[in-house]
């Protein structure tokens, strides 16, 4: 078991300085100097933006919702509408057995709704320039034609 240690026992070996009073008035005054001392320095602005922090919050805020909806009228505004010029002229210049061959060779299938509108079309197309086929050659590919037996 440990011997209690108690400090008053033991003699000091230096002479203890005697501790000056503080001076009158010194623990009123602490807080306003540390204040003093810690002031804030005042935020430095760009030049061209300080009338921006002398408005008030709020003011700020409408300001910014002002020039964000301003972006985005002015985008919609801007920007052209419809499609591009050339597009429609584009799909007139692809042959016409070149279209034939891609409907037929994809495993979609193309139903009467997908040709009714076609988006885009500005003028419409005479009848002499639609596919005016045969009745051998509807046979012909209507028998090339892979025929599924759940629909039968």
């Amino acid at each position: 078991m440990n011997t209690p240690f108690n400090l008053d026992e033991h003699r000091r070996n230096r002479p203890r300085p005697a501790l000056a009073p503080p001076p009158e008035r010194y623990f009123e005054q602490l807080p306003m100097r540390v204040m003093q001392r810690v002031q804030p320095q005042a935020a430095a602005t760009a030049p061209g933006w300080g009338w921006l922090a002398a408005l008030t919050a709020p003011l700020r805020t409408a300001l910014a919702s002002v020039v964000v909806l301003g972006g985005f009228a002015a985008a919609f505004w801007l920007t052209p509408a419809g499609p591009p010029a050339g597009s429609a002229d584009a799909l007139a210049r692809v042959p016409q057995q070149e279209l034939l061959n891609y409907l037929l060779s994809t495993d979609q299938r193309i139903t009467l709704t997908d040709l009714a509108e076609v988006a885009g079309t500005a003028r419409a197309t005479p009848a002499s320039t639609y596919w005016q086929p045969s009745p051998d050659e509807l046979r012909e590919l209507l028998d090339q034609q892979s025929a599924d037996e759940g629909y039968l």
